[in-house]
């Protein structure tokens, strides 16, 4: 996902695209990780010192609504990334730390079992939290 495909569904969808909403988009594609509502806001708070958590945290769920951002949930708190450019069914590893994340491109539900007898599924999510190389590094230290 690029900003300007992000800029052209908001326009197909009937939103407007708002200089505040490109910003975000812009963080978004920069960081390159997962961001919670309140990270968000103060790294965009120079350019936006007026900006509300509200107007943050509005934005990033609408993304979400719209398939712009993917979003996953951990320590308590709602983390949003842009959606992975890795096409297809994949799962992720995150670090607690710095949010990055590493698409693990196996999934685990294959070696588990077939298709449960009496179940159908219809989607699952799976991710692997803990801690990237230079985060466990700095850990360390």
């Amino acid at each position: 996902m690029t900003v300007e495909e992000a800029l052209r569904i908001l326009g197909e969808k009937g939103y407007k695209p708002t200089g505040k909403r490109e910003a975000l988009l812009r963080l978004l594609a920069r960081e390159d990780r997962y961001l919670t509502a309140k990270e968000a806001l103060r790294l965009m708070h120079r350019d936006y010192p007026d900006l509300s958590f509200d107007t943050i945290y509005r934005n990033l769920a609408l993304f979400h609504e719209l398939g712009i951002v993917h979003m996953t949930e951990f320590d308590g708190e709602r983390r949003y990334r842009f959606r992975c450019p890795i096409e297809g069914h994949h799962h992720h590893l995150i670090c607690l730390s710095c949010g990055t994340t590493q698409e693990i491109l196996a999934c685990p539900l294959d070696a588990m079992w077939d298709q449960p007898d009496g179940f159908i599924i219809v989607g699952h999510k799976f991710e692997v939290y803990g801690y990237c190389r230079s985060c466990a590094e700095a850990m360390a230290h």
